[in-house]
Protein backbone atom coordinates (compact mmCIF):
# COMPACT_ATOMS: atom_id res chain seq x y z
CA UNK A 1 0.00 0.00 0.00
CA UNK A 2 1.45 3.47 -0.86
CA UNK A 3 0.47 6.82 0.59
CA UNK A 4 0.64 10.37 -0.34
CA UNK A 5 3.50 12.12 1.45
CA UNK A 6 2.35 16.10 2.55
CA UNK A 7 5.04 18.02 2.34
CA UNK A 8 6.33 19.52 4.77
CA UNK A 9 9.34 21.71 6.94
CA UNK A 10 12.11 18.62 7.32
CA UNK A 11 13.31 18.14 10.83
CA UNK A 12 16.09 16.04 9.69
CA UNK A 13 18.32 17.25 7.41
CA UNK A 14 19.34 14.06 6.18
CA UNK A 15 16.20 13.02 4.34
CA UNK A 16 12.69 14.15 4.17
CA UNK A 17 11.33 12.71 7.02
CA UNK A 18 9.61 15.56 8.95
CA UNK A 19 7.58 15.02 12.15
CA UNK A 20 4.02 14.91 10.45
CA UNK A 21 5.69 12.49 8.16
CA UNK A 22 7.34 10.27 11.18
CA UNK A 23 3.51 10.36 13.08
CA UNK A 24 1.86 9.39 10.19
CA UNK A 25 4.07 6.17 9.45
CA UNK A 26 3.75 5.41 13.03
CA UNK A 27 0.10 5.32 12.95
CA UNK A 28 0.05 3.36 9.61
CA UNK A 29 2.78 0.92 9.79
CA UNK A 30 3.56 0.73 14.16
CA UNK A 31 6.50 1.40 16.30
CA UNK A 32 9.53 0.49 16.29
CA UNK A 33 9.66 1.38 12.66
CA UNK A 34 12.77 1.05 10.19
CA UNK A 35 12.35 3.79 7.44
CA UNK A 36 14.36 4.47 4.32
CA UNK A 37 14.82 7.33 2.38
CA UNK A 38 15.23 6.49 -1.32
CA UNK A 39 16.48 10.35 -2.21
CA UNK A 40 19.23 10.22 -0.01
CA UNK A 41 20.29 6.21 -0.64
CA UNK A 42 20.33 7.25 -4.80
CA UNK A 43 22.48 10.50 -4.21
CA UNK A 44 24.70 8.40 -1.37
CA UNK A 45 25.29 5.75 -4.55
CA UNK A 46 25.80 8.44 -7.03
CA UNK A 47 28.62 10.66 -4.63
CA UNK A 48 30.34 7.10 -4.28
CA UNK A 49 30.23 5.91 -7.85
CA UNK A 50 31.51 9.65 -9.21
CA UNK A 51 34.87 9.50 -6.57
CA UNK A 52 36.53 7.05 -8.88
CA UNK A 53 37.18 7.83 -12.34
CA UNK A 54 39.20 4.65 -13.28
CA UNK A 55 37.39 3.17 -16.62
CA UNK A 56 37.53 -0.16 -14.94
CA UNK A 57 36.06 0.26 -12.17
CA UNK A 58 32.44 -1.73 -10.79
CA UNK A 59 31.13 -1.11 -7.12
CA UNK A 60 29.10 -3.77 -5.48
CA UNK A 61 27.23 -3.57 -3.15
CA UNK A 62 28.28 -4.93 0.44
CA UNK A 63 24.75 -6.23 1.61
CA UNK A 64 25.97 -7.65 4.65
CA UNK A 65 25.08 -4.24 6.02
CA UNK A 66 21.51 -4.63 4.41
CA UNK A 67 19.33 -7.13 2.60
CA UNK A 68 16.16 -5.61 2.02
CA UNK A 69 15.66 -6.57 -1.75
CA UNK A 70 13.60 -3.22 -2.18
CA UNK A 71 16.75 -1.41 -1.24
CA UNK A 72 19.32 -3.92 -3.31
CA UNK A 73 17.11 -3.21 -6.36
CA UNK A 74 18.03 0.48 -5.81
CA UNK A 75 21.55 -0.37 -6.14
CA UNK A 76 20.77 -2.45 -9.26
CA UNK A 77 19.39 0.22 -11.32
CA UNK A 78 22.36 2.31 -10.62
CA UNK A 79 24.73 -0.39 -12.21
CA UNK A 80 26.09 -1.77 -9.06
CA UNK A 81 26.90 -5.37 -8.92
CA UNK A 82 26.54 -7.15 -5.59
CA UNK A 83 29.23 -8.72 -2.99
CA UNK A 84 27.90 -11.22 -0.84
CA UNK A 85 29.50 -12.80 2.26
CA UNK A 86 27.51 -15.98 2.38
CA UNK A 87 25.13 -17.88 0.68
CA UNK A 88 22.09 -16.11 1.84
CA UNK A 89 23.29 -12.92 0.28
CA UNK A 90 23.74 -14.77 -3.04
CA UNK A 91 20.24 -15.65 -2.46
CA UNK A 92 18.91 -12.23 -1.70
CA UNK A 93 20.94 -10.80 -4.81
CA UNK A 94 19.49 -13.32 -6.97
CA UNK A 95 15.93 -12.55 -5.96
CA UNK A 96 16.54 -8.80 -6.71
CA UNK A 97 17.47 -9.26 -9.89
CA UNK A 98 20.77 -9.14 -10.30
CA UNK A 99 22.45 -11.58 -12.86
CA UNK A 100 24.79 -14.13 -11.23
CA UNK A 101 28.00 -12.34 -13.43
CA UNK A 102 27.37 -9.02 -11.45
CA UNK A 103 27.60 -11.28 -8.06
CA UNK A 104 31.05 -11.17 -6.28
CA UNK A 105 31.51 -14.01 -3.67
CA UNK A 106 34.48 -13.00 -0.57
CA UNK A 107 33.17 -15.45 2.25
CA UNK A 108 34.83 -17.35 4.58
CA UNK A 109 34.62 -21.45 5.46
CA UNK A 110 32.12 -22.35 2.72
CA UNK A 111 31.24 -26.37 3.04
CA UNK A 112 31.05 -28.65 0.26
CA UNK A 113 27.32 -28.45 -0.48
CA UNK A 114 27.71 -24.39 -0.07
CA UNK A 115 30.50 -24.37 -2.68
CA UNK A 116 29.05 -26.94 -4.78
CA UNK A 117 25.91 -24.64 -4.86
CA UNK A 118 28.18 -21.16 -6.08
CA UNK A 119 29.54 -22.97 -8.86
CA UNK A 120 26.42 -24.31 -10.03
CA UNK A 121 24.59 -20.55 -9.56
CA UNK A 122 27.68 -19.61 -11.82
CA UNK A 123 28.57 -16.91 -9.49
CA UNK A 124 31.34 -14.06 -11.07
CA UNK A 125 33.50 -14.04 -8.96
CA UNK A 126 34.68 -16.66 -6.10
CA UNK A 127 37.40 -14.68 -3.44
CA UNK A 128 38.11 -17.82 -1.42
CA UNK A 129 39.62 -17.70 2.15
CA UNK A 130 42.22 -20.22 2.13
CA UNK A 131 44.60 -23.24 0.44
CA UNK A 132 41.86 -25.95 1.93
CA UNK A 133 39.54 -24.00 0.50
CA UNK A 134 40.88 -23.92 -2.71
CA UNK A 135 41.62 -27.25 -2.13
CA UNK A 136 37.88 -28.18 -2.13
CA UNK A 137 36.67 -26.49 -5.12
CA UNK A 138 39.98 -28.65 -7.51
CA UNK A 139 38.25 -31.87 -5.74
CA UNK A 140 34.49 -30.49 -6.93
CA UNK A 141 36.20 -29.67 -9.96
CA UNK A 142 37.46 -33.10 -11.13
CA UNK A 143 33.44 -34.51 -10.49
CA UNK A 144 32.52 -31.72 -13.07
CA UNK A 145 31.83 -32.18 -16.50
CA UNK A 146 32.26 -28.35 -17.32
CA UNK A 147 34.42 -25.94 -16.54
CA UNK A 148 33.36 -23.27 -13.84
CA UNK A 149 32.14 -20.18 -15.22
CA UNK A 150 33.31 -17.96 -12.09
CA UNK A 151 36.39 -16.58 -12.07
CA UNK A 152 38.76 -17.39 -9.05
CA UNK A 153 40.53 -15.33 -6.33
CA UNK A 154 41.91 -14.85 -2.87
CA UNK A 155 40.74 -13.07 0.20
CA UNK A 156 44.73 -11.78 1.17
CA UNK A 157 45.91 -11.73 4.85
CA UNK A 158 48.52 -8.77 5.38
CA UNK A 159 48.90 -8.19 8.69
CA UNK A 160 51.58 -5.64 8.35
CA UNK A 161 48.59 -3.68 7.63
CA UNK A 162 45.58 -4.87 9.14
CA UNK A 163 47.63 -6.58 12.05
CA UNK A 164 46.26 -10.19 13.30
CA UNK A 165 43.31 -11.45 10.99
CA UNK A 166 42.22 -14.16 10.69
CA UNK A 167 40.57 -13.31 6.94
CA UNK A 168 42.49 -14.76 3.95
CA UNK A 169 46.32 -16.06 2.86
CA UNK A 170 49.57 -14.61 3.01
CA UNK A 171 51.56 -13.19 0.01
CA UNK A 172 54.15 -15.68 0.19
CA UNK A 173 50.73 -18.51 -0.06
CA UNK A 174 50.39 -16.90 -3.69
CA UNK A 175 52.89 -19.42 -5.32
CA UNK A 176 51.48 -22.43 -3.85
CA UNK A 177 47.91 -21.45 -4.43
CA UNK A 178 48.80 -20.94 -8.05
CA UNK A 179 50.16 -24.62 -8.45
CA UNK A 180 46.78 -25.80 -6.58
CA UNK A 181 44.67 -23.96 -9.15
CA UNK A 182 46.63 -25.07 -11.92
CA UNK A 183 46.62 -28.91 -11.15
CA UNK A 184 42.73 -28.42 -11.54
CA UNK A 185 42.93 -26.81 -14.96
CA UNK A 186 41.96 -23.22 -13.15
CA UNK A 187 43.28 -20.00 -12.87
CA UNK A 188 43.81 -17.62 -10.38
CA UNK A 189 42.60 -14.01 -11.77
CA UNK A 190 42.30 -11.97 -8.32
CA UNK A 191 43.22 -10.91 -4.94
CA UNK A 192 40.54 -9.51 -2.81
CA UNK A 193 41.48 -7.16 0.32
CA UNK A 194 39.61 -6.21 3.68
CA UNK A 195 41.16 -3.14 5.05
CA UNK A 196 39.28 -3.48 8.29
CA UNK A 197 36.00 -2.70 10.03
CA UNK A 198 34.16 0.54 9.84
CA UNK A 199 37.74 2.48 9.16
CA UNK A 200 37.28 6.25 8.46
CA UNK A 201 40.87 7.00 7.94
CA UNK A 202 41.13 7.70 4.20
CA UNK A 203 44.61 6.88 4.67
CA UNK A 204 44.75 3.75 6.34
CA UNK A 205 43.47 2.49 2.92
CA UNK A 206 45.16 4.64 0.29
CA UNK A 207 48.18 4.03 1.99
CA UNK A 208 47.86 0.00 1.73
CA UNK A 209 46.91 0.40 -2.25
CA UNK A 210 50.95 -0.34 -3.15
CA UNK A 211 51.25 -3.35 -0.74
CA UNK A 212 47.84 -5.20 -2.17
CA UNK A 213 48.85 -4.13 -5.70
CA UNK A 214 52.25 -5.95 -5.36
CA UNK A 215 50.65 -9.30 -3.95
CA UNK A 216 48.47 -9.07 -6.84
CA UNK A 217 51.26 -8.97 -9.52
CA UNK A 218 52.41 -12.57 -7.50
CA UNK A 219 49.91 -14.02 -10.21
CA UNK A 220 50.45 -14.66 -13.77
CA UNK A 221 47.05 -14.40 -14.58
CA UNK A 222 46.03 -11.21 -12.67
CA UNK A 223 42.98 -9.74 -13.56
CA UNK A 224 41.10 -7.92 -11.07
CA UNK A 225 41.95 -6.26 -8.06
CA UNK A 226 39.17 -6.77 -5.23
CA UNK A 227 39.73 -3.61 -2.35
CA UNK A 228 37.04 -4.83 -0.53
CA UNK A 229 35.09 -2.59 2.04
CA UNK A 230 35.35 -1.79 5.38
CA UNK A 231 34.78 1.69 4.97
CA UNK A 232 33.18 3.77 7.41
CA UNK A 233 30.47 6.11 8.80
CA UNK A 234 30.75 9.20 11.01
CA UNK A 235 27.91 7.84 13.66
CA UNK A 236 28.59 11.52 15.06
CA UNK A 237 29.66 15.04 14.34
CA UNK A 238 33.27 14.19 16.60
CA UNK A 239 34.29 11.43 13.84
CA UNK A 240 36.26 11.94 11.01
CA UNK A 241 34.44 10.97 7.53
CA UNK A 242 35.95 9.21 4.63
CA UNK A 243 37.01 10.87 2.15
CA UNK A 244 35.92 9.02 -1.20
CA UNK A 245 37.76 11.85 -3.22
CA UNK A 246 40.89 11.79 -2.03
CA UNK A 247 40.92 7.97 -1.85
CA UNK A 248 39.59 7.74 -5.29
CA UNK A 249 42.29 10.09 -6.88
CA UNK A 250 45.13 7.67 -5.68
CA UNK A 251 43.41 4.46 -6.52
CA UNK A 252 43.23 6.06 -9.93
CA UNK A 253 46.80 6.84 -9.83
CA UNK A 254 48.05 3.55 -8.65
CA UNK A 255 45.74 1.35 -10.94
CA UNK A 256 47.18 3.58 -14.07
CA UNK A 257 50.15 3.19 -13.17
CA UNK A 258 50.38 -0.96 -13.09
CA UNK A 259 52.18 -2.80 -15.74
CA UNK A 260 48.92 -4.47 -17.07
CA UNK A 261 45.40 -3.65 -17.03
CA UNK A 262 43.56 -4.85 -14.00
CA UNK A 263 39.77 -4.67 -13.44
CA UNK A 264 38.94 -2.78 -10.03
CA UNK A 265 36.23 -3.84 -7.53
CA UNK A 266 35.20 -1.77 -4.61
CA UNK A 267 32.46 -2.73 -2.46
CA UNK A 268 31.03 -0.09 -0.38
CA UNK A 269 28.17 -1.54 2.23
CA UNK A 270 27.90 0.93 5.62
CA UNK A 271 29.13 3.95 4.10
CA UNK A 272 26.59 3.64 1.35
CA UNK A 273 23.37 2.83 3.10
CA UNK A 274 23.92 3.81 6.55
CA UNK A 275 22.89 7.80 6.78
CA UNK A 276 19.24 6.24 4.55
CA UNK A 277 17.87 4.77 7.62
CA UNK A 278 15.91 5.72 10.54
CA UNK A 279 14.35 3.80 13.29
CA UNK A 280 11.15 5.07 14.51
CA UNK A 281 10.17 4.86 18.64
CA UNK A 282 7.59 5.44 20.70
CA UNK A 283 8.43 6.55 24.43
CA UNK A 284 6.72 4.29 26.61
CA UNK A 285 8.18 5.40 30.08
CA UNK A 286 9.86 8.60 31.96
CA UNK A 287 10.79 8.69 35.03
CA UNK A 288 14.21 10.79 36.84
CA UNK A 289 17.37 10.43 38.24
CA UNK A 290 18.60 13.21 39.95
CA UNK A 291 18.81 15.87 37.02
CA UNK A 292 18.96 13.03 34.23
CA UNK A 293 16.03 12.12 32.03
CA UNK A 294 15.69 7.96 31.66
CA UNK A 295 13.69 7.71 28.40
CA UNK A 296 12.25 4.03 27.91
CA UNK A 297 11.00 3.11 24.45
CA UNK A 298 9.59 0.23 22.58
CA UNK A 299 12.63 -0.83 20.67
CA UNK A 300 16.09 -2.35 21.96
CA UNK A 301 19.37 -2.02 20.93
CA UNK A 302 19.57 -5.21 19.31
CA UNK A 303 17.69 -3.21 16.35
CA UNK A 304 21.03 -1.24 16.04
CA UNK A 305 23.52 -3.14 15.67
CA UNK A 306 26.28 -4.40 18.07
CA UNK A 307 27.27 -0.77 19.23
CA UNK A 308 31.00 -1.23 20.60
CA UNK A 309 31.85 -2.76 16.89
CA UNK A 310 29.48 -1.09 14.28
CA UNK A 311 29.81 3.25 15.09
CA UNK A 312 28.47 3.91 18.96
CA UNK A 313 25.62 5.32 19.83
CA UNK A 314 23.28 7.11 16.88
CA UNK A 315 21.93 10.38 16.73
CA UNK A 316 18.43 10.68 18.64
CA UNK A 317 16.20 13.23 17.75
CA UNK A 318 12.40 14.42 19.13
CA UNK A 319 10.05 13.96 16.26
CA UNK A 320 7.03 15.49 18.62
CA UNK A 321 8.77 18.58 19.76
CA UNK A 322 11.78 20.58 20.37
CA UNK A 323 10.62 23.27 22.46
CA UNK A 324 11.19 23.66 25.60
CA UNK A 325 14.68 22.93 28.07
CA UNK A 326 17.42 20.74 26.50
CA UNK A 327 18.11 17.74 29.47
CA UNK A 328 20.63 15.19 29.70
CA UNK A 329 18.88 12.05 28.78
CA UNK A 330 19.63 8.19 28.39
CA UNK A 331 17.15 6.19 25.94
CA UNK A 332 16.84 2.77 26.79
CA UNK A 333 15.45 -0.47 25.73
CA UNK A 334 12.54 -2.33 26.37
CA UNK A 335 14.64 -5.44 27.37
CA UNK A 336 15.99 -6.26 31.00
CA UNK A 337 19.84 -6.30 29.54
CA UNK A 338 21.69 -4.12 31.63
CA UNK A 339 23.08 -2.62 28.67
CA UNK A 340 20.10 -1.80 26.55
CA UNK A 341 21.12 1.68 26.12
CA UNK A 342 20.06 3.41 22.59
CA UNK A 343 21.41 6.41 23.73
CA UNK A 344 23.51 7.65 26.75
CA UNK A 345 23.59 11.67 27.76
CA UNK A 346 21.93 12.58 24.59
CA UNK A 347 20.30 16.41 24.39
CA UNK A 348 16.14 15.55 24.48
CA UNK A 349 13.76 18.19 25.17
CA UNK A 350 11.71 17.69 28.03
CA UNK A 351 9.55 13.74 26.93
CA UNK A 352 5.81 12.29 27.56
CA UNK A 353 4.76 9.00 26.53
CA UNK A 354 3.86 8.19 23.26
CA UNK A 355 6.10 10.79 22.17
CA UNK A 356 8.24 9.82 19.10
CA UNK A 357 11.57 9.53 18.56
CA UNK A 358 14.12 9.20 15.50
CA UNK A 359 17.14 7.12 16.09
CA UNK A 360 19.67 8.02 13.01
CA UNK A 361 21.69 6.05 10.37
CA UNK A 362 20.82 2.51 11.28
CA UNK A 363 20.38 2.07 7.40
CA UNK A 364 23.54 -0.81 7.84
CA UNK A 365 23.57 -2.94 10.22
CA UNK A 366 19.84 -2.27 11.84
CA UNK A 367 17.64 -4.40 10.69
CA UNK A 368 20.73 -7.13 9.22
CA UNK A 369 22.07 -7.72 12.87
CA UNK A 370 18.53 -7.50 14.62
CA UNK A 371 17.76 -10.52 16.48
CA UNK A 372 14.78 -12.25 18.63
CA UNK A 373 17.16 -11.27 22.26
CA UNK A 374 14.86 -11.90 25.09
CA UNK A 375 11.86 -12.55 22.63
CA UNK A 376 10.76 -9.70 20.91
CA UNK A 377 9.87 -10.31 17.63
CA UNK A 378 11.69 -7.66 14.84
CA UNK A 379 10.35 -4.28 13.34
CA UNK A 380 8.88 -3.67 10.09
CA UNK A 381 10.79 -1.58 6.86
CA UNK A 382 9.27 1.44 5.24
CA UNK A 383 10.74 3.18 2.25
CA UNK A 384 9.75 6.52 1.10
CA UNK A 385 10.29 7.54 -2.60
CA UNK A 386 8.89 9.87 -5.31
CA UNK A 387 6.25 11.56 -2.70
CA UNK A 388 5.11 7.75 -1.39
CA UNK A 389 5.87 5.24 1.35
CA UNK A 390 5.26 1.72 1.27
CA UNK A 391 5.53 -1.66 2.96
CA UNK A 392 8.87 -3.74 2.18
CA UNK A 393 8.97 -5.81 5.14
CA UNK A 394 6.33 -6.95 7.44
CA UNK A 395 6.86 -6.70 10.92
CA UNK A 396 6.89 -10.18 12.83
CA UNK A 397 4.37 -11.24 15.14
CA UNK A 398 4.98 -13.83 18.17
CA UNK A 399 4.60 -16.75 15.88
CA UNK A 400 8.00 -16.60 14.45
CA UNK A 401 9.11 -17.45 17.82
CA UNK A 402 7.43 -21.00 17.48
CA UNK A 403 6.86 -21.65 13.96
CA UNK A 404 10.21 -23.71 13.41
CA UNK A 405 9.77 -25.41 16.95
CA UNK A 406 9.28 -28.85 16.52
Amino acid sequence: MSSIIAPDKPALPETRLTRSLARELLEEYGSPLYVYDAQVLRATIEQISEAVNYPRTRFCFASVTNGNTSLLRIFREHNWGLHANTPGDVHLGLNAGFAPAEIVYSGSNLNRDEMRLMLEREIGILNLDSLAQLEMLRELQRHRTKSPRSRVGLRLNLPEITGETRIGVGAHELADAVKIANSAGLKLSGVHFYRGTATNSTSAFADSIATVCQAGALLPDWEYLDFGGGFGYPYNANRSAFDWSTFGAELERRMRALSRPVELIIEPGRSAIAGCGTLLTRVVSVKRQGEKQIVGVDTSVVNIAVLSVHGGHRRIQSMTSDVGEDLITDVCGNTTFSRDYLGRNCRLPRLQIDDALAILDVGAYGYAMSSHFLHRPRPAEVIIENGTHRLIRRREDYTVLTEHQV
